[in-house]
């Protein structure tokens, strides 16, 4: 299966240089470009790309919220964020935007593939440590106030509420195993229900949720 890539980035040379990286693959295709926010959502509708990399700082429609645009009205395309380390505060941003991950514009060709190819089959692209970490620095952007409890939480069983609180710790399917005692396939089984009965895209989405809900805290 190819996988098919709509390159969303205000600048032209970046544009040409993931195309032609993303051309050099025997699995991948680039199937648009975008200037802006407001073309990368229109040829994510018009061409139905499997992922979008779309940076944060466009003209007009920013990246996050073409993000926003680009879930809702193309849910089958799935969006990676391209930012550098000064726009991290963007980051959690765009993961509560509904994008599956965030990558440094400065990753590594060979990372910035495997990324791709993560999304393209429905998994998360930044670990969970990694968005930990992320969140942690920018705690502040949290949304505050309320009960912090969501009426979701109350479909999960006990035992799915443990894996969430150690998804949300930023622990890997491994971590969680060896934490709780448990086969890492009933881990992943566990995290598979986890995302349907909270009706979350991917594991980044879990973690979101779980800061939200105050079952983690920054440290």
């Amino acid at each position: 299966m190819t996988i098919r890539v709509l390159i969303a980035d205000d600048e032209a040379l970046l544009r040409m240089a993931f195309g032609t990286v993303l051309e050099a693959q025997p699995d991948m295709a680039p199937v648009g470009e975008a200037a802006d926010g407001a073309e990368a959502v229109r040829l994510a509708r018009d061409l139905r790309p499997d992922v979008v990399l779309m940076d944060v700082r466009m003209p007009g429609t920013d990246g996050i919220e073409a993000t926003r645009q680009v879930v809702r009205s193309s849910p089958q395309s799935r969006v990676l964020i391209l930012t550098t380390f000064d726009l991290d505060e963007y980051a959690f941003a765009g993961l509560n935007a509904g994008a599956s991950g965030f990558l440094l514009k400065n990753t590594r060709p060979e990372e910035l593939l495997a990324a791709i190819r993560s999304v393209a089959a429905g998994d998360a692209v930044v670990s969970p440590r990694v968005t930990r970490l992320l969140l942690e620095n920018f705690r502040p952007h949290l949304p505050g106030g309320g009960s912090g409890r969501d009426a979701r939480l109350d479909r999960l069983t006990p035992r799915e509420r443990e894996v969430l609180v150690q998804v949300g710790r930023g622990l890997s399917n491994t971590e969680i195993a060896a934490a709780l005692h448990l086969a890492e396939a009933t881990v992943k089984s566990h995290l598979g229900r986890i995302l349907h009965k909270l009706g979350l895209r991917d594991r980044i989405q879990a973690v979101v949720f779980a800061y939200e809900n105050r079952l983690v805290r920054p440290a």
